[in-house]
């Protein structure tokens, strides 16, 4: 499993870098366990193996890290992207950027139709927490986030620490989740968008998404780590509970997971970049800057099928 950079392994001031960072580079974290920027990379250019693992130790361990000041193209978005794996198109329901950058999906609050969250003057915001694209079998490993136009006030982003989530559970109520399975859809959220869509293309793509199942505690790919996996969003019901058992449940586990102890809040600056790892946290977009446009592009990179507790296999004794 990949060695993840922790809180504890890092320094809290500038100028004394862990060991295993490039020259130059520096990790500031931002809480006790979630968030950190990384001081130092330019991501325009190309990053050696070295620089590109720094950059995944630092993800697993702090799931999500930030880097000031970027102001990176999309053609150089995708690129820093594919350094992590293999992309996904922009969205299952949108068309990308451009012909040149069908990767690129474009949050313009002035016209963005697939907000998950509130409706307002045409558009819609994503001010609801959220796991990108978890009604998919595969969601994505990690999204990277570039900050184009951002309001003079308001607009910040918020992380949740899924992991941290399910490890502040008391024993008893890990145990009840454990081997839970939750169904996941898309339905629920974007059929609302059916009148703004006369041509029908978005209802044929929506027909397409059928429900999947993912257990609702995760067993993370490359660190280990169990963690909670299911979302206000797309999250529909957990699987053989009655819907008032699913319900109980579901929304103590929402509540638990956006407690402010393993919340973190992101004030954008023009030409930042945020990634995250999409398989440990959940985000919200605070829609909180009136008429004032905020413009982001984001970037997916492919995941695998979730793997559960029940799926895992045995550690060798």
């Amino acid at each position: 499993m990949t060695t993840a950079a922790t809180p504890e392994q890092t320094t809290d001031t500038l100028g004394s870098p862990d060991e295993d960072l490039p020259t130059g580079w520096t990790i500031e974290p931002l809480t006790g366990t979630l968030g950190a920027i990384i001081h130092g990379p330019d991501l325009a250019v190309a990053l050696s193996a070295h620089q590109v693992g720094a950059i995944r130790s630092a993800l697993l361990g702090f799931r999500v890290v930030f880097f000031r000041g970027q102001h990176i193209s999309p053609t150089q978005q995708v690129t820093f992207a594919r350094d992590f794996g293999q992309l996904t198109p922009a969205h299952p329901l949108l068309g990308g950027l451009d012909d040149e950058h069908p990767e690129v999906l474009v949050l313009d609050s002035s016209d963005y139709p697939l907000g998950v969250g509130s409706r307002a003057n045409g558009t819609s915001y994503n001010n609801r927490w959220h796991t990108d694209v978890t009604f998919s079998e595969r969601p994505p490993m990690g999204t990277i986030l570039a900050a184009r136009l951002i309001p003079e006030r308001g607009g910040d982003t918020l992380w949740a620490d899924l992991i941290d989530a399910y490890n502040t559970l008391s024993p008893p109520v890990q145990h009840l989740i454990d081997d839970l399975v939750a169904v996941h859809s898309a339905s629920g959220t974007f059929d609302r968008f059916r009148s703004d869509d006369p041509s029908g293309e978005q209802q044929q793509r929506l027909s397409t998404l059928t429900p999947v199942h993912h257990p609702v505690v995760r067993i993370h790919p490359e660190t280990g780590e169990r963690g909670l996996f299911v979302n206000e969003t797309f999250t529909q019901s957990v699987v053989g509970l009655s819907p008032t058992e699913s319900d109980a449940i579901l929304n103590l586990l929402y509540a638990h997971t956006v407690e402010p102890e393993r919340v973190v809040r992101w004030k954008w600056r023009d030409g930042d970049v945020a990634f995250w790892d999409n398989r440990a946290t959940a985000h919200y977009a605070a829609a909180d800057y009136g008429d004032h446009r905020r413009v982001m592009h984001r970037v997916t990179v492919a995941g695998e099928r979730p793997t559960g507790v029940a799926d895992a296999a045995p550690v060798a004794g």
